[in-house]
């Protein structure tokens, strides 16, 4: 996996869920070469959270839990 830099962060294409309504507290995610980056949507300039694809697609596919 290459580094993700912060300017790469910067300029990704963030998108938050369709499920998150206008409450604000939810995550966002862009998706880059090599990673998925997720992120607090009330604090864009924080930290970010890297997964490799197949590690995002395995928990984003994964059923709800009760």
């Amino acid at each position: 996996m290459t580094p993700t830099t912060s300017a790469a962060l910067a300029v990704a294409r963030w998108r938050k869920s369709s499920h998150s309504g206008d409450q604000g507290a939810c995550v966002e995610m862009a998706v880059l070469p090599e990673t998925v980056a997720v992120r607090d949507s009330k604090d864009p300039s924080g930290p970010a959270l890297l997964f490799p694809p197949a590690a995002w697609a395995a928990f984003a596919e994964a059923p709800p839990r009760r």
